[in-house]
């Protein structure tokens, strides 16, 4: 039970501090779990990848994955209430006030020096599990040029040609089993 409640305060913690959406999170879950010896990068990037792709708020797959991972279907509920109920709470405390006082000078700065930590934590995810999987067993001496592929085709396709991220998560899994080895 200790283990569940301890999970249930990580993702707790983690859900409290994710600000700016889901990928916001990638590096409080690698400081959270990978730093505690409770999840390998290679299973943080695993877990990132699922939670990516299937339906859902990315954090609760993310809690979701995590949890049942580690301790099975309990971990899987702990992980996923720690992540979802702080936000919970402060939106029922914080939305009356809020859309009272949204056009206030003071409360349109805080939001402004939000913004650039909320870039930060994208930013330093991408380089984080991005490296990894690039740059398989994270040793930066081979590049895994598939994977490579995959990753600028993908950005280049979504970004300038406006693809959709559902076909492309499609075609990605069909070339990843008929060219990658897992």
């Amino acid at each position: 039970m200790t283990e569940l409640l301890s999970l249930f305060f990580i993702f707790a913690k983690i859900g409290l501090f994710t600000v700016g959406g889901g990928m916001a999170m990638i590096p409080l879950v690698q400081q959270e779990l990978v730093q505690r010896g409770l999840m390998t990068i290679t299973q943080a990037v695993d877990m990132v990848s699922i939670s990516q792709m299937t339906p859902g708020p990315f954090a609760v797959n993310c809690a979701t994955f995590s949890g049942m991972q580690l301790y099975g279907l309990p971990g899987a509920f702990f992980a996923t209430a720690g992540v979802s109920l702080p936000s919970f709470i402060l939106c029922l405390l914080v939305s009356r006030w809020f859309f009272a006082y949204n056009q206030s000078p003071v409360i349109k700065s805080v939001l402004a020096g939000i913004k650039p930590i909320v870039f930060s934590l994208i930013f330093s995810g991408l380089i984080s599990l991005g490296g990894t999987a690039i740059f398989p067993g994270a040793s930066f001496q081979s590049i895994d040029i598939p994977v490579l592929f995959i990753a600028l085709a993908s950005s280049f396709l979504m970004i300038r040609l406006k693809a959709s991220p559902i076909l492309l998560i499609i075609i990605s899994g069909v070339f990843g089993a008929v060219f990658l080895k897992g």
